[in-house]
């Protein structure tokens, strides 16, 4: 039985930026998550061990926000790697990394990035 999760809104004060202030004033960002995988025993057992422990998964989000990174696209991609080594059984990840308040010379409320194309690759 396929089964989805979904972790959304994850709040992170992070150090990612391509200007050298960003990575020094640090900014808000937000990261989502959707993953699938056949997830049947858990619905069986009753028993975390057979499902992927959103717990865990923000744990490893959490270690990956603390790195800084120049480009939202290589934390994404760093974290659709961690979460996709860590468990297998998925097979299907999207995450999505949102800087708020970005730089730019106007008003945004967020700029984001978004990996995963169904196929447990990273």
């Amino acid at each position: 039985m396929k089964t989805s999760i979904r972790m959304e809104n994850m709040r992170f004060f992070a150090y990612h930026g391509v200007m050298p202030q960003e990575r020094v004033t640090g900014n808000d960002f937000i990261v989502n998550i959707r993953l699938s995988a056949d997830l049947s025993a858990a619905c069986r057992s009753d028993d975390v061990n057979d499902t992927v422990s959103y717990a865990d998964v923000f744990r490893l989000v959490k270690e990956e926000m603390e790195q800084p990174s120049k480009l939202l696209e290589h934390v994404a991609g760093r974290i659709y790697r961690r979460i996709t080594s860590a468990y297998p059984v998925i097979d299907q990840l999207e995450v999505c990394v949102s800087k708020l308040n970005p730089p730019v010379d106007g008003q945004m409320d967020c700029a984001s990035v978004i990996v995963g194309d169904g196929r447990n690759e990273g």
